[in-house]
């Protein structure tokens, strides 16, 4: 599994990690199974939030975790209204009981919401002061707001930025993919075979990514997934609630596109022009 420098935290994490986005109350058991089954192949960057089933999602990977932690690089979010200065602190503690560990690798600020950048950034040095996070960073983040944290932050982050990136959806090549790329800071991919909306295999990208996946023996979706991979700065986490799933996507992790076949891809899916505000979900 290739690794990659997660921005300036002076860490590596492989190039594809485990997300644990859009799970299911009853998908516990696979999950957690699934799970286990990533650390195996080598996804070892994990990814959550407290958002995620109100906490049960932390409280799952706490379980896939046990005698594990050291082999991950684990990464959880705050949500907007519990980012001031001293509910980031309260929201981190819960948040690292229900994972069962005591430290996170990265923490995020989900999205912006009301509450002034400084104070969540006065909390997150905080917390890296107490070692209860080793860095920090957001998602969600235009560059217009990434601007405004790195004049707060200045050298201390963020690590990085995680975003909306897809086939489908390019927006963020604009301009977080240069700011990322330019402040050293690693640009996450969440849902990188876009939300239940992957190209069925009769429509023209589809077929393209079906004939070059079996020039390499692979998968549409291993295809899709390197090709978001192209850039240095670039790692990505599909959800992983399924363990024939996880499979394949560790099966991405040494993929390597030719350069004509990544410009075939990139015409098939066009970048399109700058959008108005970044896409979300």
């Amino acid at each position: 599994m290739e690794l990659r420098w997660f921005g300036s935290s002076g860490r590596q994490v492989p190039v594809i990690g485990q997300g644990t986005w859009y799970q299911k109350d009853d998908d516990r058991d696979t999950a957690i199974a699934a799970l286990r089954r990533g650390i195996d192949l080598g996804l070892t960057h994990i990814d959550t939030a407290e958002m995620y089933l109100s906490g049960t999602a932390e409280e799952w990977i706490g379980e896939a975790l046990k005698g594990r932690r050291d082999e991950v690089f684990l990464v959880s979010k705050v949500l907007p209204s519990n980012a001031s200065r001293t509910e980031t602190v309260a929201a981190c503690e819960r948040s690292l009981a229900r994972l069962c560990t005591d430290y996170l690798d990265c923490y995020l600020l989900h999205w912006r919401g009301s509450y002034p950048l400084q104070d969540t950034v006065e909390a997150f040095e905080l917390l890296k002061r107490e070692g209860k996070i080793r860095n920090w960073g957001v998602s969600n983040f235009d560059a217009p707001d990434l601007d405004e944290l790195k004049a707060i932050a200045d050298r201390h982050g963020p690590v990085c930025d995680q975003v909306l990136y897809h086939l489908e959806e390019r927006a963020v090549e604009h301009r977080v993919l240069p700011w990322c790329e330019h402040h050293n800071a690693a640009l996450v991919a969440y849902s990188p075979f876009g939300h239940d909306h992957f190209p069925g295999p009769q429509t023209p990208g589809g077929r393209l990514l079906k004939q070059i996946a079996q020039e390499h023996n692979a998968t549409p979706r291993q295809v899709a997934l390197r090709f978001l991979l192209r850039r240095d700065a670039v790692l990505a986490i599909p959800k992983s609630s399924n363990p024939d799933h996880v499979e394949e996507n560790a099966g991405a992790g040494d993929l390597r596109l030719t350069q004509l076949e990544i410009e075939r891809i990139d015409k098939a899916f066009p970048l399109g022009p700058p959008p108005r505000e970044l896409p979300v979900l």
